[in-house]
């Protein structure tokens, strides 16, 4: 039965999918314009710490204000309506729930409320994928343990990827490399949230951004190589697919060169291996822009087993290499929170992840964007300190890598030239928290399981 079959059915019989959000930022909003004009879909609980934030953003999104006036979760229950909250630990525990939605972005919350989903039973969708890098495969195997599903975004770029891969291997192709375009060069790992906007092509200063709620920092990790080395770690850990010994490469590439610069380097591309996540660029190095560019999109290549399907590739029309041995697949946008009631409704309805990270293969370290100092805090991903590069899992863990979601406000404890991975033994740590507590212990685990 088809998924839309699935949730009228659910609406007939009176019992939605009941959903709580956490995050009302521009992923959640997203999520909540669409997710009212769903049917067998009750967003019972809103979380956000601002209760004000939270109902400028429903009400941005077309929400009427009595589809908000739940004034518990028990009456969001008994009336359909939804109740806002602060407390998000109530929200996950609250009777009734079915389906969490973590949308802060903020790794040590995701961590949280994954530990939470896990012990009270719930699926998760994990739209923070900065806490999915950090610790995803060993959340992943805990909120499973439990019954629940743990699943990436769907909407964005790591499920739409982990969509297509799983749709060549189950049609029998092999997968000879995946993942997504951006716009990127390489004086961008050195970008700050001073210089994020001149590179995105427009006048702005940070008080001009912050002014028309742009957070510079966010827009500066997307810029900086950071996200791009996340989403990609992501792809790895939920595919088997594993990133290049050096990471990311970023090559210029049109639509129409995906089959000939991903491929491997014997064979004139770029590839180190075949099954690699790789992320292209939309500018060529020189600035101009890549011709039919994947920028907003996601892409898979493919390696035909024999003459007959390289016969049924050009027949179909599939983009091809010269000597029709590679095909692509790709998708050339993708719509964030307004496809997220996918991976809600594979959740609840067929107990499906939208991609889910099974292993450990990729991680990301933060890395020097400048000559640091003894003494200096960094300040995380996007910032003026560090960007993240993605590495093979096994590699980090020999380096002892500090990962991108733990390198915010911790203060280095020896000078770090620019370009160089920083590791856990360079920085004093608060070893207290939860967040570092789960990420060691994911270490711990996967480092026992290789040896």
């Amino acid at each position: 039965m088809t998924l839309v079959r699935l949730l009228a059915q659910r609406a007939e019989e009176n019992r939605p999918v009941r959903v709580g959000v956490i995050g009302a930022g521009k992923f959640g909003s997203m999520y909540l314009a669409q997710a009212r004009r769903t049917p067998g879909t009750h967003i019972m609980a809103l979380a956000e710490l601002s209760p004000d934030r939270a109902q400028d953003a429903l009400r941005r999104v077309g929400w009427p204000d009595e589809q908000f006036a739940a004034s518990s979760f028990e009456d969001a229950v008994e009336t359909g309506r939804t109740f806002i909250t602060e407390d998000s630990h109530a929200l996950v525990a609250a009777d009734g729930l079915d389906v969490v939605i973590d949308a802060t972005g903020i790794p040590a919350l995701g961590i949280r409320h994954a530990l939470l989903a896990a012990e009270y039973g719930r699926h998760i969708v994990m739209v923070n994928v900065e806490a999915d890098v950090l610790a995803g495969p060993l959340l992943a195997r805990k909120v499973e343990a439990a019954g629940g599903v743990y699943s990436l975004a769907y909407g964005d770029q790591p499920a739409l990827i982990a969509e297509i891969v799983d749709w060549a291997r189950a049609a029998g192709f092999d997968v000879v490399s995946a993942g997504k375009g951006t716009k990127y060069l390489p004086e961008y790992h050195a970008s700050t949230p001073d210089t994020v906007w001149s590179h995105y092509g427009q006048n702005l200063t940070p008080d001009e951004a912050a002014a028309a709620g742009l957070n510079s920092q966010m827009f500066n990790s997307f810029l900086d190589g950071t996200k791009s080395s996340i989403e990609m770690a992501a792809v790895a850990n939920a595919t088997g697919l594993t990133p290049a010994p050096d990471g990311l490469k970023f090559p210029p590439c049109g639509t129409q060169d995906l089959t000939h610069v991903l491929r491997p380097k014997s064979e004139g591309g770029v590839l180190d291996h075949k099954g690699q996540v790789e992320v292209i660029s939309s500018s060529e190095r020189d600035s101009r822009e890549v011709v039919n560019d994947l920028r907003w999109g996601v892409f898979a290549t493919l390696e035909a087993p024999d003459d007959y399907v390289r016969e049924c590739f050009a027949q179909y029309g599939l983009t091809e290499s010269a000597d029709g041995k590679y095909a692509a697949m790709y998708k050339p946008f993708h719509l964030i929170g307004l496809e997220l009631g996918i991976s809600v409704a594979n959740a609840a309805l067929r107990g499906e992840s939208t991609g889910s990270p099974d292993d450990w293969r990729g991680d990301v370290v933060a890395t020097a964007k400048r000559p640091l100092k003894a003494g200096e805090i960094l300040d995380g991903e996007g910032g003026y300190t560090v960007w993240g590069k993605l590495m093979p899992a096994d590699d980090s863990l020999k380096i002892g890598g500090l990962p991108i979601g733990l390198a915010h406000n911790v203060k280095l404890k020896r000078d770090i030239p620019e370009g160089r991975q920083i590791g856990w033994a360079d920085v004093a740590i608060d070893e207290t928290t939860e967040a570092y507590r789960i990420r060691r212990e994911m270490e711990d685990h996967f480092a026992r399981a290789n040896r």
